[in-house]
């Protein structure tokens, strides 16, 4: 069964952030994601996940740099701020983005400033992630696809860094999700989920079958989190029907 995580960014949002774990835990999730942590002191939001029983599975970096050329003591300032929030919250894997940039040298310096990021990560055993974004939400974005994120982990040749596969985006800009997930597998160390078109709940009312989705992940040996990154059509609660299934929405988990 796939191990479902709340996006505190994207859903609850009825409540305030800090009120969010428990409103997941209450859902029946065991782990969240955090977009975007910076507004609330990492302590605060360390011990809420902690009163909230939840592991926080993933946050990403506060600024969206990591390609663009010129900006490098913009984006290590970054990274070291993420890695200080990644540490009080014990979370092990940080969304490290790409940006927007054209630029002749932004491979280049993806790579560069991935090793670098993925060293410092590696001394406190957290994971360096690459999400490819579709450019119709993300004009511009360099990192659009799974065989270019494959490519360029190849090429950091780091241990700790891994593709985060939303396929919310990979549905826009590939498509073909079955035969991308078992070619990149391997290289997969976080797993997104949302609702093709509008980025609502991943349920019957749009194109991915994610019934399917989540049955070949958990086939192929796939033990990361799946991120539920969705805007709810209504109330957050309202929208659990396709997640029962999976233990959501049920009330209180039973642990």
């Amino acid at each position: 069964m796939p191990k479902l995580a709340a996006s505190l960014s994207w859903m609850f949002q009825e409540v305030e952030l800090l009120e969010r774990f428990q409103a997941a835990a209450e859902a029946g999730f065991r782990a969240v994601e955090i977009q975007a942590p910076y507004s609330e002191p990492a302590p605060l939001l360390a011990e809420r996940a902690c009163e909230a029983g939840l592991t926080v599975a993933l946050i990403n970096t506060p600024v969206a740099l990591a390609a663009v050329p010129g900006k490098r003591c913009d984006f290590r300032r970054g990274i070291e701020t993420t890695l200080e929030y990644a540490k009080s919250l014990d979370c092990s894997q940080i969304h490290c983005l790409a940006g927007r940039t054209d630029h002749p040298d932004a491979e280049t310096t993806f790579i560069d400033n991935l090793r670098w990021a993925a060293d410092r990560a590696a001394a406190q055993d957290a994971r360096i992630m690459l999400e490819p974004l579709n450019t119709t939400d993300n004009p511009g974005y360099f990192l659009t696809g799974s065989a270019q994120a494959r490519r360029i982990i190849e090429q950091v040749d780091r241990d700790n860094v891994r593709m985060q596969y939303d396929c919310y985006h990979m549905q826009i800009m590939e498509g073909n999700l079955t035969e991308t997930i078992r070619t990149h597998l391997d290289v997969i160390g976080h797993v997104q989920i949302s609702g093709v078109p509008g980025r609502h709940e991943p349920d019957a009312e749009q194109e991915i079958n994610y019934p399917y989705v989540l049955s070949l992940i958990d086939e192929l040996g796939y033990d990361g989190w799946v991120g539920c990154e969705y805007r709810p059509r209504e109330s957050t609660l309202a929208g659990f029907e396709w997640a029962r299934p999976y233990g959501i929405g049920r009330g209180p988990r039973d642990d």
